[in-house]
């Protein structure tokens, strides 16, 4: 595919006298022909960049695009602006698609300039690029419907059929290191397209962990986003975390990131998801884990979010109403502090006698003894899981 948008390119700038770029729609480059000039001025700032970086600024996104490129369905002349760093004048194709803008073909813009005919020419190359760009992004969604259809298959023949339609959809890429990234919760049934996030080799939405519908939207379900993000390094998830903070740009601040441990492979993408939600419900739990958790770094939710889900554990009922709010939170930090009560009150701003106090009330609503060590473990785990 990428030979595919080279060819055309060189073929837009043979028809034109003159360098060709292409980008998608959000400016990241796909594709640019040779500069052999001598003319400085050629590789203008906003152009190196571009090239060098293989993106543009969303300054000079919006630039551009103030001069209505995303409307045009012809060719756009736009002019130089050395104070936003654009020495030249440039003309932009639009990639169209069925209407829809898929990207933009950029040339330096000089006298006389294209002819009529030439510039016709090269927008009928341009719509084969839309063609191409299209077909890519039909093969995004499918995609995403095979990475759906893994993810919510119990493990069995279901299972493995889902798997190698995932693979067959991946090519060479299935036996690659990728991390799952599970991003919740989201706010709509339908996934971006991979394009639009950085090394994203897949992108679907699923339905999130049982919960009450939200207030207001009767039968409305929770869902979640899955990515699965391509990896150079098991020991490197800046992919996965740039992912996922892009993710989270459009999801809105409650949402919530979860990683799961780099695997090669797709033979255990239903352990990765595990892993992945795991560590998006424990920084849901627990805010200092988020807004990205990795699963390695959620401690006791590892053992914790296994659990199925239950009702909360007999010992921390009474002292989960919204009258012992503060109880509750104290003995959290206290256990959270291991029982080093001058840490504790240090933590909560209170006097130790406060504490002590305090902790003795947690003791008669409970009927345990925080002097002994099971007592002290049962009441954590349980004060941590009723948080999930």
């Amino acid at each position: 595919m990428k030979g595919d948008y080279q060819e055309l390119v060189d073929e837009i700038s043979a028809l034109l006298g003159a360098p060709a770029t292409l980008e998608n729609r959000d400016f990241g480059l796909i594709a640019f022909g040779a500069h052999d000039s001598d003319d400085d001025e050629a590789m203008d700032p906003v152009r190196t960049r571009s090239i060098l970086t293989r993106k543009s600024t969303p300054a000079v996104r919006a630039w551009f695009e103030g001069f209505g490129i995303t409307r045009a369905t012809g060719p756009v002349r736009i002019p130089a602006a050395p104070d936003a760093g654009v020495f030249r004048d440039r003309i932009c194709l639009p990639v169209r698609h069925r209407g829809v803008v898929l990207g933009y073909v950029w040339l330096l813009d000089a006298e006389p300039g294209p002819s009529h005919a030439q510039l016709t020419a090269a927008m009928e190359v341009a719509a084969r690029i839309g063609d191409l760009l299209a077909d890519e992004e039909r093969a995004g969604a499918d995609l995403s419907r095979e990475l759906r259809a893994a993810l919510s298959a119990e493990r069995g023949w279901q299972y493995d059929m889902a798997l190698a339609a995932l693979r067959t959809a991946l090519g060479p890429d299935a036996d690659g290191l990728h991390a799952l990234v599970c991003l919740a919760p989201w706010p709509a049934e339908d996934s971006p397209s991979p394009r639009t996030v950085p090394g994203a080799a897949a992108l679907c939405t699923v339905p999130w962990r049982p919960a009450a519908p939200p207030a207001g939207v009767p039968g409305a379900v929770p869902r979640a986003l899955a990515a699965l993000v391509r990896l150079r390094s098991a020991d490197n998830l800046s992919p996965a975390v740039t992912a996922a903070g892009r993710l989270r740009g459009t999801a809105g601040p409650a949402a919530v990131a979860g990683v799961g441990t780099p695997r090669r492979g797709l033979a255990d993408l239903d352990v990765s998801w595990r892993e992945a939600g795991s560590a998006a419900r424990a920084a849901t739990a627990q805010p200092h884990l988020g807004p990205l958790a990795e699963w390695s770094a959620i401690g006791p939710y590892r053992l914790l979010t296994a659990l199925p889900p239950t009702e909360p554990d007999p010992v921390v009922r009474t002292l989960l109403a919204p009258s012992h709010a503060e109880l509750a939170h104290t003995a959290e930090v206290f256990l959270d502090h291991a029982g080093q009560a001058g840490r504790t009150a240090t933590a909560l701003g209170i006097h130790r006698q406060t504490l002590y106090y305090r902790l003795s009330r947690v003791e008669q609503l409970t009927g345990l003894d925080l002097d002994a060590g099971e007592d002290r473990l049962l009441l954590h785990m349980a004060l941590k899981a009723a948080k999930l």
